[in-house]
């Protein structure tokens, strides 16, 4: 009998622990510090900003530590966060936090759109990977159809959805940052608004745009299917 039994966490395990830990750390920990530790009797406006802003900082910097590799992604929610602190407690206008969340997403949408006169489209990168797809397998099924090129315009029909899943994130976040913050900067009040504002900010942003990026993966896998003749599931890699 082989009691050989591995300790090493499996992909799934591991996938689970990173959501929970950005979950906790970007937003569930921040939101709770500061709805409830920004009074004076606590911790105070400007301490429970930078006490917020330690826990996605500390595991943004930990992340990159962590996968040994730098992750344009992580950085640019790291720059977010410090940008968001350094608005905060400068006690600037609101109408800085809103530019800022706009900015953010519009920029990722903007290198959506000029990576498809590139050789390194985002929407290959990120969704038509090598790790998620067999290219030589998917490859060789298009040149069998004379595919190929169409199959390109289909992905850059993709992209633009992404990318407007991207500005239609930039547009929430200005809206919903316009809305919220309406107190003084420095205030308690502006500390707790900040609060609501970063737990809101998933369900209201999140959803929607994650409804797009969906539909650009269904539409995507749906091509591959009638421009190859086979199930895109065959051109899936399998997990190791």
């Amino acid at each position: 009998m082989n009691n050989d039994v591995s300790t090493k966490p499996s992909k799934k395990q591991s996938q689970n622990g990173g959501f929970l830990g950005n979950l906790a750390f970007n937003i569930v920990i921040p939101v709770l510090i500061l709805t409830n530790l920004s009074g004076e009797d606590y911790l105070g406006p400007a301490w429970s900003v930078v006490c917020a802003l330690i826990f996605p900082i500390g595991f943004g910097l930990w992340d990159l530590k962590k996968s040994g590799k730098v992750n344009g992604y992580s950085v640019l929610g790291i720059v977010s966060v410090f940008l968001t602190g350094g608005i905060t407690l400068l006690k600037l206008p609101a109408e800085y936090i809103a530019i800022k969340e706009a900015a953010i997403p519009a920029i990722l949408g903007i290198a959506v759109l000029v990576s498809q006169y590139t050789h390194k489209s985002l929407v290959k990168l990120l969704i038509l990977n090598d790790n998620v797809i067999d290219w030589p397998a998917l490859s060789q099924a298009l040149e069998n159809n004379d595919n190929t090129k169409l199959f390109e315009r289909k992905i850059t029909i993709s992209s633009y959805i992404v990318a407007a899943s991207f500005f239609l994130s930039s547009v929430l976040n200005y809206v919903l940052a316009k809305v919220i913050l309406v107190s003084e900067p420095g205030t308690t009040a502006y500390a707790e608004e900040l609060g609501r504002m970063t737990a809101l900010s998933y369900p209201i942003i999140m959803i929607p745009s994650l409804i797009m990026l969906f539909a650009a993966l269904a539409y995507l896998f749906t091509q591959m299917k009638r421009l190859t003749g086979e199930d895109f599931f065959s051109f899936l890699r399998e997990e190791s």
